[in-house]
């Protein structure tokens, strides 16, 4: 794990750490199923207390992102723990699964490849529906889609969709892959929830890093998780001798930041912040927006 942490920052260690495994998490490096070091080996490389790793481990637990296993071994969690990917056969050795599976449960090969055209020709849906409790991090994500591919995006929490499933009737629903627990027996079936993964911060690390002069530093962001998650990783990296500073704006309004030398903007900040030198951090990942923009196919027609 590349966990960095500064003795400098007003940010407490375990806070540092907790946001910078869940981010780990969010960018797709750690991924579920993977097993944590214990509390003594993560204290050991990291310089710090076992207490502090201790501390921040309870916290992740609490909220879902580590799951304890038999040995009280930690775990990222997921909707089930996944074979490791070293080894695989690719796409044959997952279609050979398939066919294993389907013989195990009853079926035959026939009924299995009428199943699957019968998938490949279904009606498509006609919007994307982003999924997610944190209504800030909902819009990032509608705005990217619809920049990068052009489609209908609605958003919903899971407690919206779990209350009004039919949401999910004519849509394509894509999710970040830590609620997929929880949105995935939700939807249809025939038209299983798309994952989303988030990208690193190794972009705004290195700005950062280039600065000659102390600086005052700022994130700008519509989300308030997306905020707290920036304040783990880039105020112990601006130490002391730069400021780093936050702010949280409604969507539609504009910050002057004009006392600001670089804001590191989400993707709806980016068009909102003035005066200041802006660093545009893209929450997707490319290559998860090629995914999703395969499975939907061309925009549709009006």
């Amino acid at each position: 794990m590349d966990i960095r942490l500064s003795r400098d920052s007003e940010v407490p260690l375990r806070r540092q750490l907790a946001e910078q495994i869940v981010l780990l998490i969010g960018v797709g490096k750690l991924r579920p199923g993977q097993r944590l070091p214990s509390v003594r080996e993560l204290a050991r490389r990291l310089k710090i207390h076992r207490n502090t790793v201790s501390e921040a481990y309870q916290a992740l637990v609490r909220h879902t992102w580590l799951v304890r296993q038999r040995g009280s071994r930690l775990v990222v969690g997921s909707r089930e723990l996944r074979e490791e990917s070293s080894g695989s056969g690719g796409l044959d050795e997952v279609i050979n699964a398939a066919m294993r599976r389907a013989r195990e449960e009853g079926y035959t090969l026939k009924e299995l490849r009428e199943r699957v055209k019968k998938r490949l020709v279904a009606r498509r849906p006609d919007h994307i529906l982003v999924v997610d409790r944190e209504p800030g991090f909902r819009e990032i994500m509608r705005q990217e889609i619809r920049q990068a591919l052009g489609w209908p995006v609605q958003t919903c929490s899971q407690e919206d969709l779990a209350r009004l499933p039919g949401l999910a009737d004519r849509a394509q629903v894509a999710t970040p892959e830590y609620n997929i627990d929880d949105v995935e027996p939700l939807v249809p079936k025939d038209r299983p929830a798309v994952w989303l993964t988030f990208s690193t911060a190794d972009q705004l690390l290195e700005v950062i890093r280039t600065l000659h002069e102390p600086s005052v530093i700022a994130m700008v962001s519509v989300s308030e998780a997306l905020l707290r998650t920036a304040n783990g990783l880039l105020a112990p990296a601006a130490g002391r001798r730069h400021v780093y500073r936050e702010f949280l704006l409604s969507r539609g309004t504009k910050v002057d930041l004009g006392a600001v030398d670089v804001a590191f903007c989400d993707s709806l900040a980016v068009s909102v912040a003035t005066r200041a030198r802006k660093v545009h951090y893209q929450l997707l990942q490319p290559r998860c927006l090629e995914y999703l923009a395969t499975t939907v196919g061309p925009v549709p027609g009006p």
